[in-house]
Parts: structure tokens; C-alpha cells; sequence
């Protein structure tokens, strides 16, 4: 497993986001420093599991506004998608979604 890290920051770059770029790799894929900077401890992943996913996503990127992508209008704007779609989804009148796990 390759924990190489690099915590050189780079120019313009806040101290959130030299960490999340700074992890082990392991970490990077199983609890991403981006989702887990919340003052409260929490991790995204907890939270957004019990949404659907277009709630849970548009959440995804407003968790981690500044603190992956360079630009966090960019992050902004996706949950703003997110959040449109799941507006367009109940006005239409479509089902809801469910999550039944297999058993």
C-alpha cells in the first residue's frame, strides 16, 4: 500500500486543502480528509447515506465547499444542480426513490 504524502504546500493553497492532498492514499479513498474536516467530528458519509442521492450528493459538495476543488464555486454549483434536480424530480411527481438492501 502506498502511503507516500506530501505536505508541501502549494502556492494559494489553504492549510484544508495541503491535508486532504497530504494523506495516505488509504485514507484518501476510505475517509477522504475532505469529508471528514467538519468541526463536528462527523463524517459526510454518515449523514448522506440516509438521503437519496440527489439530497445526499448536493450535501456531498456543500460539505467539502473549499476543501478539494480549487474553486469552491465550483463545489457550490454542483449541489446547486443536485438540489434542481431533486426539485424537478418531486414536481414531476415521480416515485420516490428507495434503497431496499438485499437480504
Amino acid at each position: 500500500m502506498n502511503t507516500v504524502t506530501t505536505n508541501t504546500p502549494r502556492p494559494g493553497e489553504t492549510p484544508e486543502q495541503t491535508a486532504a492532498r497530504s494523506a495516505p492514499r488509504s485514507e484518501a479513498v476510505n475517509h477522504p480528509p475532505h469529508y471528514n474536516s467538519h468541526p463536528s467530528g462527523v463524517e459526510c458519509i454518515t449523514v448522506t447515506e440516509h438521503m437519496n442521492f440527489n439530497l445526499g450528493n448536493a450535501v456531498k459538495y456543500i460539505w467539502r465547499v473549499g476543501l478539494k476543488s480549487e474553486d469552491p464555486i465550483v463545489d457550490l454549483k454542483k449541489a446547486e444542480w443536485y438540489v434542481q434536480r431533486e426539485i424537478a424530480r418531486l414536481e414531476s411527481n415521480a416515485p420516490h426513490e428507495t434503497f431496499e438492501p438485499n437480504t
